[in-house]
């Protein structure tokens, strides 16, 4: 995929203007990048019509656990139809960071960064994106997952990598499966440096 300069530009500024820049460029590891455009390629296969997940285009996505707002931004730039995308993130001072890094969709009326907990977030969007299932317990994911209506197309993304912010890793594609429990349409690994990241795309 291709980042124009004008996105380009906004990263740049949320950067800038981010009130601990080192910490919101690790958002720009190879690795978080190379994850993020997997699951976009993932995706573009997913909603095609052969896959069988038909639905209105464009799409209105969510994206659960969603940092600074780079994944966001980079699914603007995709071949995906984007309508609006609501990144949602427990941490504060994401929601600056991520309405900078997408301002151009934000002036547009088509992105919003939100302060919460995902948990307790209901959403009736097209897509629901979770790539941090790393980060929260069974009983948290279940009660997330309790909210996620039967039509919506989810994304799930964790990991093996074993560090103390990790309360859920999965030590295998299999066991990610288990852990999330839903209607599997596609499943992938990414091997990267440090871990492997797993992905399924399906329904509850």
């Amino acid at each position: 995929m291709k980042i124009d300069t004008e996105h380009l530009h906004f990263w740049m500024q949320a950067i800038r203007q981010s009130p601990e820049p080192m910490r919101t460029m690790d958002a720009f590891w190879s690795g978080q990048l190379n994850s993020k455009e997997w699951l976009i390629d993932a995706l573009e296969l997913a909603v095609h019509p052969q896959i069988d997940c038909v639905m209105p285009k464009p799409f209105s996505i969510d994206i659960h656990g969603g940092w600074v707002g780079v994944l966001s931004s980079m699914l603007f730039q995709s071949r995906i139809p984007v309508a609006t995308i609501r990144s949602i993130d427990i941490d504060p001072t994401c929601e600056s960071i991520a309405t900078m890094m997408n301002k151009k969709e934000e002036i547009q009326g088509r992105f919003r960064a939100i302060t919460s907990d995902m948990c307790t977030v209901k959403s009736d969007a097209d897509i629901i994106v979770n790539t941090s299932c790393e980060h929260i317990t069974q009983d948290q994911f279940d009660l997330w997952k309790s909210g996620v209506p039967h039509n919506t197309l989810l994304v799930l993304q964790s990991n093996n990598y074993n560090i103390p912010e990790h309360v859920r890793i999965a030590n295998s594609l299999e066991e990610f499966k288990q852990q999330c429990d839903i209607n599997v349409l596609w499943a992938g690994e990414l091997e990267l440096p440090l871990y492997k990241r797993w992905m399924i795309i399906g329904k509850v």
